[in-house]
């Protein structure tokens, strides 16, 4: 059987390499909007953070986010995306301690 290739992608908070998976995207449209994208599949410029807390509050507290896509950001912003990544992180620990 053949192997599959795992996409990956790099958190631009850490700059690590990660299977894309594993990271949520964020992504600004064609209006400068700048959103979460659950699905990975909206239009527009995408940049990739993990699935970890303390990531996401580094990103608030450098504004990560407001230098890639060179736009300003509101602050709700990040507190949507801290409480976002809290949830998938915490999805992520139970479903794996479930197996």
């Amino acid at each position: 059987m053949k192997k599959r290739k795992i996409p990956m992608r790099k958190d631009i908070v850490t700059g690590e390499m990660a299977p894309k998976k594993e990271l949520v995207r964020i992504v600004r449209d064609s209006e400068g909007n700048v959103s979460i994208d659950e699905t990975g599949k909206k239009s527009g410029r995408g940049a990739y953070i993990s699935i970890n807390v303390d990531i996401a509050k580094k990103a608030k507290e450098e504004h990560v986010f407001e230098k890639v896509f060179s736009t300003q950001i509101d602050g709700d912003f990040y507190d949507d995306l801290i409480a976002y990544v809290d949830h998938k992180q915490a999805r992520k620990e139970l479903f794996e301690n479930g197996q």
